[in-house]
């Protein structure tokens, strides 16, 4: 017989959050809930092996429970903000993973889980894996409760040794005892012992009831008979509705293959580093560089590196030296110069460089890499030995900076010796996280997975030395335990930097020089600016769309004739096309479709007020009360940009991200509004117009499109002439899809959807463009082919992007061939703004801010009786940074807030 898995989604968050409480990501975002689940459904078919699953959901608002008594679950405690912040993130896992789960709208889970017991139990064994004791009275010959947390299994037997009845009592058991958490009253006076007496003796409540005379014990017979209202009200509170209909099919709730893929932004925003290492490696054709770019003592390790023979952690060997004498230090670094290597690495008391102070860093020097120091400055616990001084380590460290400096996420290091120390970059460094992005910008860059791909090296890891659930850091730590961690990551830092010293082609390693190296200062000093948010601005904004959605809440039930939970796809699903019968247009393994498109193609009087709660509860959760938080002290709001974040080379913002500020819809530019310039300042936004467009006129050297340029024409407009022999807006809105979606690799099927016409046509109207660009076409095939026969394609700057295309099936194919295109284009804008910014860099100080990147958009923060000025003298840095067969183009505003600037 198959098995299903019904998860009490519910119950398992909480007790996840409540046992990793503690957890948090490399961002400082709360995760143990959201870690917690993905180690819970990494193991669940191993420790709870079946064929099916389905995760049950609370139907949120008031339930067939409330009307019998008001007062229940009034007493329950709001759940912490931190477990409510992950539950979302939660449930937008299950169901992007492929996981079944259900929910319905006036019922409990528990409601849900009877339901399915009652369809499937019988024809199918069942698992219902939760702690809730009402759930045990669902306990058959088929269906067992299991504890998750300390893998028991209950069935009749295993109930009864619990609780002391059998599964047709709980309910008569729970009656009597009520349930404090829910304010379910039960009988005053009788306890568990009183309670299993009773059904013992009589079987069941009612029974009892009606022949208390008999009970023996004056004082039961008694608290029975005064409590029999409340108990019977009881009953009727605790009893599962098990007649939703609508319920999963069973082959809906078939485990999905390979879930973790499907999530994988997730698990690197949350830093679930142990999933994501063990998802399929993507494998690529190394690109080595020519043997005059190498050392003749390296030859071997290079024949090693190519053969594919990888490093034994015995192979990798050194000595890990504690440093606690100054004078030993001073020695140590006192001949370090300009012709030396020397791998750095810090260690503090957190992850937000404003606020972490330094423990302690560690250093390995390149020709002595058999013994890596670590240098303690701030460990504290009972029984630490004397440390070095901060003065004595300033010292060391200025000296270990005239050398060239290697690091792995150096951008952070030197954050945090100048927050520190008062340290400003060293003249020459290199950093090896980017120059494994450079590699292969789709591999794991992480220090540890790295070792691991590269040498096959299991590096010591944080975790097993920091408490971080008991708020341990790292510089509760014995020394020497530290010195072991902490000089291994400069050790193995070292070994990075000769492994792609060796390997990266000369041209990869000029990219790093002369564009990524010194793209880390630029984004430090753009971290550092941050942006002024107006709270008060925020609050007001949040209030009016608080409003809004009330007002639509109400429109909505009213046309749809119930409540329900708007923000459950199931439910809104279940409304639309089984309630109001309207024809789905496209459905999931989790179910009905409820995406923007599917909303949007609807023709009835529900469509438009959905759309507009959807984009209002957005920007209310995801802007207006983020934003309200971080700016209630009056500070700037601070983000962190990745600079190894995507494969194209785009830079991507979080924590929190000021990227995806929303720049259409109705109360877009309201919320722009509320990021300001400060005091007598402005905001000057500038950006390059139409450059992915520019790009492809200098790649495919198309003479039609460069003249267009040239002359500074409406590119559309004269695409659109090109194609239907005027310009009108109809017509030019075509030939703007084409442009754009030509550069992502769009395909006549794809064109015809955007625009609603038949296949034919866009084939037509893509053939008018060919024929009027006329060398465009090869170029783009040319991209293909050359991604398909060489493994990768590069960008204007030489940065690589790697596809393998051996082991792809014909989507896999297709679907690479596109995205080969697209990096050529996004890749070389992304190089030419880096560019532009690297040159912009100098110009910066305290009165004139680079605040903001958006991908082909800067913003800047500077006087108003300068911004004119400054507007223009970067616009003309920008327009220059690079020598193309067309002209870059830039254009700038001026104005107090980011909504005004455009």
């Amino acid at each position: 017989m198959k098995k299903i898995n019904i998860i009490d989604s519910f119950g398992l968050f909480f007790r996840l959050y409540y046992a990793m409480m503690g957890l948090r990501s490399a961002a400082g975002k709360p995760s143990g809930m959201v870690s917690g689940l993905a180690t819970f459904i990494e193991k669940m078919n191993r420790d709870f092996p079946c064929d099916y699953a389905i995760f049950a959901f609370e139907g949120g608002g008031a339930t067939f429970r409330h009307e019998i008594y008001p007062a229940y679950k009034a007493t329950r405690k709001e759940a912490p903000a931190e477990l409510k912040e992950q539950i979302p993130v939660c449930k937008e896992m299950i169901e992007r993973m492929g996981f079944a789960s259900f929910a319905k709208a006036g019922y409990e889970a528990d409601d849900v889980i009877a339901s399915l017991v009652k369809k499937y139990s019988g024809e199918y064994e069942i698992d219902i894996l939760s702690s809730d004791k009402d759930l045990f009275a669902l306990i058959s010959d088929s269906v067992k409760i299991v504890d998750s947390k300390n893998k028991i299994w209950y069935d009749k037997e295993g109930c009864f040794q619990k609780y002391g009845v059998y599964p047709h009592q709980i309910r008569d058991y729970l009656a009597i005892l009520g349930d404090t958490s829910d304010n379910v009253p039960g009988i005053k006076g009788l306890g568990e012992r009183g309670a299993r007496a009773i059904l013992e003796q009589f079987g069941s409540l009612e029974n009892a009831t009606k022949n208390a005379e008999q009970i023996a014990n004056t004082r039961a017979k008694n608290q029975l008979i005064a409590g029999a209202a409340e108990s019977e009200l009881s009953k009727k509170l605790i009893t599962l509705y098990a007649d939703i209909e609508c319920l999963p099919e069973i082959e809906s709730c078939l485990l999905p293959s390979n879930p973790f893929e499907k999530v994988v932004d997730i698990l690197k925003e949350y830093s679930l580093n142990r999933i994501l290492a063990k998802l399929p490696k993507t494998e690529q054709k190394e690109l080595f560089a020519e043997p005059d770019f190498l050392s003749s003592s390296d030859e071997k390790i290079v024949q090693k590196a190519k053969s594919g023979e990888l490093f034994s952690k015995a192979a990798l060997s050194f000595e890990s030296v504690l440093v606690l004498s100054e004078n030993e230090l001073d020695t140590l670094t006192q001949n370090l110069s300009e012709n030396c290597v020397v791998a750095l690495d810090t260690e503090t008391t957190g992850l937000d460089v404003k606020t972490a102070k330094i423990v302690g860093f560690s250093f390995c020097v390149l020709k002595s890499e058999q013994r890596a120091y670590y240098v303690p400055l701030a460990h504290n616990y009972l029984g630490a030995p004397a440390q070095v001084s901060q003065n004595a380590a300033k010292r060391a460290l200025e000296r270990i900076y005239k050398a060239q400096v290697v690091g792995h996420n150096l951008k952070y290091d030197f954050e945090i010796l100048r927050n520190n120390f008062g340290l400003e970059l060293p003249k020459n460094y290199a950093d090896t996280m980017i120059l494994a992005w450079l590699e292969n910008p789709e591999q794991k860059c992480a220090m540890d997975e790295l070792a691991s791909k590269l040498f096959a090296y299991e590096t010591i890891k944080f975790e097993s030395l920091v408490n971080v659930k008991k708020g341990q850091v790292f510089g509760d730590i014995e020394v020497e335990l530290a010195s072991k961690y902490a000089s291994e990551d400069a050790f193995i830092t070292l070994e990075f930097y000769k492994y792609f010293k060796q390997v990266l082609s000369k041209e990869l390693w000029e990219v790093a020089k002369n564009l990524e190296f010194p793209f880390i200062a630029t984004l430090i000093s753009l971290e550092k600016s941050g942006i002024k948010a107006d709270y008060n601005a925020l609050n007001a904004l949040n209030e009016k769309i608080s409003a809004r959605l009330k007002e639509l809440e109400a429109q909505i039930y009213k046309i749809a004739g119930q409540s329900f939970n708007i923000n459950s796809p199931k439910q809104l699903g279940a409304v639309l096309f089984e309630h109001l019968g309207l024809k789905a247009a496209k459905k999931t393994k989790s179910g009905y479709s409820t995406d923007e498109s599917v909303l949007s193609s609807l023709e009835h009087p529900i469509a438009a007020p959905l759309l507009e709660f959807r984009e209002l509860a957005k920007l209310k959760g995801t802007y207006t009360e983020p934003f309200m938080r971080l700016s209630s002290s009056g500070e700037r709001v601070y983000t962190h940009f990745l600079h190894t974040g995507t494969a194209t080379g785009r830079l991507s913002s979080h924590s929190p991200n000021l990227q995806n500020i929303p720049a259409r819809g109705s109360l877009a530019r309201d919320v722009r509004n509320c990021f300001v310039a400060e005091n007598q300042n402005m905001l000057i936004s500038l950006d390059y117009s139409q450059i992915e467009l520019r790009l492809l006129a200098h790649f495919s050297a198309d003479p039609a499109l460069i003249a267009a340029f040239k002359a500074d024409e409406d590119i559309h407009a004269r695409t659109a002439i090109s194609i239907f022999g005027d310009s009108e807006p109809s017509h030019r809105a075509v030939a703007k899809s084409i442009n754009f979606g030509l550069i992502y690799g769009m395909g006549s099927s794809r064109l015809a959807s955007n625009l609603g016409i038949s296949t034919k046509e866009a084939k037509e109207y893509i053939e008018r463009y060919f024929a009027s660009f006329s060398t465009i076409k090869s170029y783009l095939a040319g991209i293909k082919a050359h991604a398909r026969e060489q493994g990768r394609i590069f960008t204007l700057l030489g940065r690589q992007r790697v596809f393998d295309f051996s082991s792809a099936g014909p989507r896999e194919q297709a679907l690479y061939e596109r995205e080969a295109v697209n990096s050529v284009f996004q890749g070389s804008a992304a190089d030419i703004i880096k560019l532009a910014m690297n040159a912009i860099y100098p110009l910066l100080d305290e009165n004139h801010k680079m605040i903001l990147q958006i991908h082909d958009e800067l913003i800047f923060e500077v006087a108003k009786n300068e911004a004119e000025i400054f507007a223009k003298k970067v616009a003309n840095i920008m327009e220059n940074v690079v020598s193309l067969n067309v002209p870059l183009k830039v254009n700038y505003a001026i104005a107090k807030s980011w909504g005004e600037l455009k």
